[in-house]
């Protein structure tokens, strides 16, 4: 059961907890909502406040939700999700009801914004900013090369964390 809990009691290694065990980007209403695998993100303070940072490829389907509302969670799953998550980071929900073929249900805020129900940790955060990766921006030539072969670069959203839950 997940308990609320003061951001600032957060206790992980976010290092690990982003880049290695990985999170589900979900954005939507109670009406329709969807959810994507993200593994680049970050979590610290900006404009007084903690916040999270997430990027987003203009092609992701997760996107034009994370759009359009302005809430949006990051749900933090046990290992024995690693297959679900592998999914939806590999599969688009316009193709398909991502949500039943994952084995993940959706669960809602009081504020009815939508989160995956078996995280182990969810953060809800308020949009502040979003703006497109300007690849001039970029001064290491080899990461434009890695990274974006085909352009496709991501939005960079930062949201406010107003409400974070853990299992108890």
């Amino acid at each position: 059961m997940l308990e609320q809990i003061a951001v600032q009691a957060l206790e992980r290694n976010v290092f690990e907890t982003i880049g290695k065990q990985w999170m589900l980007v979900t954005a939507g209403n109670q009406e329709n909502c969807n959810t994507m695998t993200a593994s680049w993100g970050g979590l610290g303070v900006l404009w007084g406040a903690p916040v999270a940072t997430a990027y987003i490829r203009p092609q992701r389907y997760t996107k034009e939700f994370l759009d359009r509302e302005q809430y949006f969670t990051l749900s933090f799953l046990p290992e024995q999700y690693r297959a679900a998550l592998r999914y939806c980071g590999s599969h688009s929900g316009r193709d398909g009801d991502k949500w039943a073929a994952s084995g993940l249900t959706t669960a809602y805020t009081d504020r009815g914004v939508p989160y995956v129900a078996q995280a182990e940790l969810v953060l809800v955060c308020r949009k502040q900013f979003c703006q497109r990766m300007d690849p001039a921006c970029i001064l290491d030539p080899e990461v434009d090369e890695k990274w974006y072969p085909a352009k496709d670069y991501h939005d960079i959203y930062i949201g406010t964390i107003v409400e974070a839950y853990q299992n108890s």
